[in-house]
């Protein structure tokens, strides 16, 4: 049953695309399309998806962003609660905001501590040829993962920059489906960027 997962469903420039990739990929752009409109069932669709790609990831030798779906998958629960029943500070209803300057300092903090921590453990502990390039947006995606669940605007420029990666590694893999699914994230994620600074003005306005 495993093995049958991984059949190819067509060839895209000389690599085979397997049916698991090619259901993870439209799963995956209809939980981007629920990120961007606020719409929480994006959330379960983010677990689904991260499954199928922990398995895709691990075949493909890229251990940090295999180990980092089993994350999204687990946090996943917490951003669907967050969505559903999560507050600000001062009580009231999550929504769409900023981070303050101190926030962002302790984002970039924390991105630029996690990726060589990240790289140091995959070059030590595992096989693969790509621990800098893999690390990267594994530590990237944790901190966007956070933003994301707690409808920060700035989740969307971690994401932009994590999918732009993504691209070119997942090329270099030959997981050419993949790639050019992430080079329409990148795209989605600037509308997302857009619709979220949108709200987040009419908000202030109202």
């Amino acid at each position: 049953m495993a093995e049958s997962l991984f059949a190819t469903a067509f060839v895209l420039w000389g690599s085979p695309v397997s049916w698991l990739e090619l259901a993870g990929v439209v799963i995956s752009l209809v939980m981007v399309a629920c990120n961007i409109r606020e719409v929480h069932w994006g959330w379960p669709l983010a677990i689904v998806a991260s499954l199928m790609y922990f398995a895709i990831f691990w075949r493909s030798k890229l251990y940090g962003d295999a180990g980092l779906q089993l994350f999204f998958a687990t946090v996943a629960f917490w951003g669907w609660w967050q969505w559903l029943r999560g507050h600000r500070a001062d009580g009231h209803e999550l929504h769409v905001a900023l981070l303050t300057p101190k926030q962002r300092f302790l984002t970039l903090l924390a991105g630029a501590l996690l990726w060589p921590l990240t790289g140091l453990f995959l070059l030590r502990f595992t096989d693969t040829d790509v621990p800098w390039w893999d690390a990267f947006p594994t530590a990237w995606s944790l901190v966007g993962q956070y933003l994301l669940g707690r409808k920060y605007l700035e989740n969307w420029v971690v994401w932009i920059l994590v999918d732009v990666v993504g691209v070119g590694l997942f090329a270099y893999k030959g997981l050419w489906f993949t790639a050019a699914l992430y080079a329409v994230f990148v795209v989605m994620c600037v509308a997302g960027l857009r619709e979220w600074l949108r709200r987040l003005r009419a908000g202030a306005a109202a």
